[in-house]
């Protein structure tokens, strides 16, 4: 992707066939990417981001500021959050079906002998993966009758630079696998932002009034989920 260097900010450049210029300040970094419109000049590119130097310093500062996991390497003692909660690791090696259990502050992974650290960590992930599901499962009813919209499709991948994003056309939502491991009310806040979009596409003061309605205090657990560790996993995009 080009990049452009504006004084000390160096960005990614993305032009596409779009009307207005979008900047994002990406975790765990905070590297700048923006997406300008095709015909759009470079001074007038310039003059847009410089405009919100301010706002990117201090998306930038935050970031800096947020804690984070340290790399993994899957052993015992090691702590790993679930719903919001950290836990301690406790792998068990033992010939049988891999599989995850959760209790007295522990996550019990049991693999067999000899299971590479990529591996366990697959096995962690699927385990994610099922509860993240599940819950997903038990929310998106009452939300869709609330919101009075419909989805098509939904699933769990992982994701960048979002917690989750929404095909307006397809009527498809997609969910971060990174949100098992945030507090619930984080996961339904996503959803309803998403769900939410089915009525307005961009982020306005008409989609700000959607949130409000339907789910007051929607601020208060999106902070939430900004000052959370970020993954120990290398962000890129």
């Amino acid at each position: 992707m080009p990049q452009m260097q504006i004084g000390s900010l160096s960005l990614q450049l993305n032009r596409k066939a779009i009307k207005n210029l979008h900047i994002s300040v990406l975790p765990p970094d905070g590297r700048i990417r923006v997406a300008a419109p095709e015909q759009m000049t470079d001074t007038a590119i310039r003059m847009a981001v410089i405009s919100r130097i301010p706002w990117i310093k201090k998306q930038q500062r935050d970031f800096a500021a947020q804690p984070r996991q340290s790399d993994r390497e899957m052993v015992s003692g090691e702590c790993h959050y679930f719903w919001g909660k950290p836990h301690r690791l406790n792998l068990v090696e033992r010939v049988g079906r891999h599989e995850v259990k959760v209790s007295g502050g522990k996550i019990h992974l049991f693999v067999n002998p000899g299971t590479s650290v990529e591996n366990r960590a697959l096995v962690l992930a699927e385990f994610y993966r099922a509860r993240l599901k599940a819950q997903v499962e038990k929310l998106i009813p009452e939300w869709q009758q609330r919101v009075a919209v419909e989805l098509a499709d939904w699933s769990v991948k992982k994701m960048k630079t979002k917690w989750g994003s929404c095909n307006v056309g397809a009527k498809r939502i997609w969910f971060n696998l990174e949100l098992a491991k945030k507090p619930p009310e984080c996961l339904e806040y996503i959803l309803v932002h998403e769900l939410i979009h089915l009525l307005e596409r961009k982020h306005n003061e008409r989609f700000r009034a959607h949130m409000d309605k339907f789910m007051p205090n929607w601020r208060e657990r999106r902070d939430l989920l900004n000052t959370l560790p970020l993954a120990f996993g290398t962000w890129t995009y």
